[in-house]
């Protein structure tokens, strides 16, 4: 039988490890439990790692959505008796997707070889992350593997719903943007110079509006194409740099102070952290390893060493609420609600409350985004407009003030 080592919970100041033998690590989680201590951290000793192939540019190219729909399926089939194999062979057969088809048909071999479903899941890395793969592991643990499934399918389409919320939300005023800037290239290349040649005719001083426009036509018409080098080199430049360590700790440092917009990037993040967090811990995975997979989740660079350094803390026997609280990006609404968690046993309904709260608070931030946003764009793309027109038109009223 398998010998696993842990670390477990005796009370918030005591910390007992040891080893134990189990047939799985659910069995091994229980009889934790059983001997009255709060499970930390369990591995399986000594477990041979199987080796990951490649990803290629081929398995890179599996969209998310295929994921969740194919979990989703799997699911299903699983729930209404369908072998493993099997379904997979029908999910296989019915996907329109090449590179998913070519990335099942390898699992459908590798676990007809007598590989487990999740050992054949981590040859693909890109395609199933690490939290999908635990969440795998642990059904097939327990014997829920169609649960399991259900519980990862319905996690990744309420944070596609809330991304997709996003997005349509700021669809339309890059819309109105991007009209709005196309406008008024071509009245500033086009319909200017075309003005000019009328104005210079006039031999008469012009309005400073007027004199302003016509310095813009010129420079854009002029050096345009020393502009568009710059834009592209300054867009390579950033790319390069935010690929950096250096580079990607700037920019989350940034994203979440830029006003009005850094708390909705802060609790969005966190949002996602606490449900993954919730979703793991109430699937039966020890604290410690559901706060390792569920940091690599999250975008946000700061946030994820501040999190890395709460997970050193909780390791060392220190309390996962205090250590959010001795740091000052995480609100204290959060490291109080997951400090009574942790007094009471009850984390999983704690994460489950902050999440529920800062999933609400985003939702009414991207209401409020769209709906100010767009009048907001029509207004200053109006302005914008406007002054050009005014600018363009003004010489000529003055021409018939003059005349009359």
């Amino acid at each position: 039988m398998p010998t696993y080592t842990y670390k477990a919970k005796k009370d918030p100041q005591h910390t007992i490890e040891g080893t134990l033998e189990a047939s799985s690590e659910n069995e091994a989680i229980e009889k934790i439990n059983q001997l009255g201590l709060i499970p930390v951290h369990v591995q399986l000793q000594d477990a041979p790692s199987l080796p990951r192939i490649a990803t290629s540019t081929l398995y890179a190219r599996v969209r998310p959505r295929e994921i969740t729909v194919f979990s989703r399926q799997l699911s299903s089939l699983l729930r209404s008796g369908v072998p493993i194999l099997r379904a997979l062979n029908i999910i296989l057969e019915q996907s329109e997707s090449k590179s998913l088809q070519e990335v099942l048909r390898n699992i459908y071999a590798a676990v007809k070889e007598g590989i487990t479903f999740s050992q054949a899941l981590t040859r693909y890395p890109k395609v199933f992350p690490a939290l999908f793969i635990a969440l795998i592991r642990t059904g097939e643990d327990s014997g829920a593997l169609a649960d399991a499934l259900l519980r990862i399918a319905d996690y990744r389409r309420k944070q596609e719903e809330m991304f997709a919320r996003f997005r349509m939300a700021m669809a339309y005023p890059l819309l109105m943007g991007v009209v709005g800037c196309g406008t008024v290239v071509f009245m500033l290349t086009f319909v200017m110079p075309r003005l000019m040649k009328m104005y210079l005719s006039m031999e008469q001083a012009l309005p400073l509006p007027t004199r302003v426009l016509i310095s813009v036509s010129q420079a854009l018409r002029v050096n345009w194409l020393w502009i568009m080098v710059f834009i592209a080199v300054a867009i390579a430049l950033i790319r390069q740099q935010s690929r950096t360590k250096a580079g990607k700790l700037s920019l989350s440092i940034f994203k979440i102070n830029i006003p009005l917009f850094g708390k909705f990037i802060l609790k969005a993040e966190l949002a996602r952290f606490c449900r993954t967090l919730e979703l793991l811990m109430k699937s039966g995975i020890p604290i410690l390893k559901a706060i390792d997979i569920s940091i690599p989740v999250l975008d946000n660079e700061i946030i994820k060493r501040q999190l890395a350094q709460s997970y050193k803390e909780l390791e060392q026997g220190g309390s996962f609420g205090k250590s959010l609280k001795s740091t000052a990006i995480f609100p204290l609404f959060m490291a109080n609600l997951i400090s009574v968690g942790e007094e009471s046993g009850k984390l999983n309904d704690a994460l489950g409350e902050v999440a529920n709260s800062y999933e609400r608070d985003t939702d009414e931030t991207i209401q409020v985004m769209s709906s100010l946003l767009e009048p907001l764009m029509i207004l200053g793309m109006g302005l914008i407009v406007g002054f050009i027109v005014m600018a363009m038109l003004l010489p000529i009223f003055e021409i018939n003030m003059m005349v009359k």
